[in-house]
């Protein structure tokens, strides 16, 4: 059956990239996001090539698209300090190479932090290292996605109106493909009350007047552990959280929004990751059968 959604999960790369395919497919997804490497290590090897044929056998064979690659969490390519900057940019290196390797659509990183710097600086920061690490090389149908925060700390991304900023400085030294990873509960932490008709008509209407729609090009659907507004980045279950089921199956019917494809990363406990696919699905209209 063609479905009109592309509903996904970050499924488990272990044993090689193939098996977070062969995972999305068990339980019901029809777009997925991967780790090439450990995200809480520094280095990290390229994906073999036996795994990565077996990867795109599986796309082409179930139609599994787009792919997402999710960067490394320690990489902050908006670091003041010399030893971290240094670290970041060859991560990010080693994530780009990766994702272009597997025929992934999407690179999604954190913007990173401006600890010990004002914002403008770390944005600039940040921009510099992005255009340095990328010369040279061939984006080809990857696309570099900047995800938005829940705002806690120095966390830069917190708001549409920085992601744009972000963009923007990046855009002024490099042409690097550059687009929009947006999630759902990083919004509602950083008080983007999704949870309400009008919250979502106006929470979409500076997403667009900020970013412009066409360049918000993937969505992480995840639920919130914390309330509206508090800026602690915390995932739970579709349904289960602050945002809830409701606002769920607004975002996912929205004319804006629903062509877009939606990513769970919520908390993987037992079958907890097919149970979410499972209720994304009958929240956008089209339930899984069994």
């Amino acid at each position: 059956m063609k479905r009109r959604h592309r509903i996904g999960a970050h499924t488990s790369a272990a044993g090689g990239v193939h098996r977070a395919a062969e995972e999305a497919v068990a339980i019901g997804c029809n777009t997925v996001q991967v780790f090439t490497r450990s995200p809480r290590m520094w280095r990290g090897t390229a994906p073999s090539a036996e795994s990565v044929a077996r990867l795109a056998a599986l796309r082409r064979e179930h139609d599994l698209r787009p792919l997402a690659v999710h960067g490394c969490y320690l990489t902050n390519l908006a670091a003041a300090d010399p030893e971290v900057q240094r670290r970041s940019r060859e991560s990010f290196r080693l994530e780009i190479e990766n994702a272009r390797a597997i025929g992934a659509e999407y690179l999604v990183i954190h913007p990173g932090s401006a600890k010990g710097q004002t914002r403008p600086a770390a944005i600039e920061v940040f921009a510099t290292a992005v255009a340095e690490v990328q010369r040279g090389f061939d984006w080809g149908t990857l696309r570099l996605l900047l995800e938005n925060t829940a705002g806690g700390g120095d966390t830069l991304g917190r708001s549409f109106e920085e992601l744009a900023e972000l963009s923007q400085a990046v855009g002024a030294l490099c042409d690097a493909p550059l687009g929009f990873c947006i999630d759902t509960a990083h919004s509602f932490e950083a008080g983007y009350d999704i949870t309400t008709e009008k919250g979502l008509r106006d929470t979409v209407r500076s997403m667009h007047q900020c970013l412009g729609m066409a360049n918000v090009r993937l969505f992480h659907a995840n639920d919130s552990k914390t309330a509206l507004g508090s800026n602690r980045d915390r995932h739970e279950s579709i349904g289960d959280g602050y945002i809830g089921a409701e606002a769920f199956a607004r975002i996912l019917s929205h004319p804006r929004l629903r062509a877009k494809p939606f990513i769970l990363e919520t908390p993987f406990i037992d079958e907890s990751h097919r149970e979410n696919v499972r209720r994304l699905w009958e929240l956008a209209g089209e339930p899984l059968a069994g």
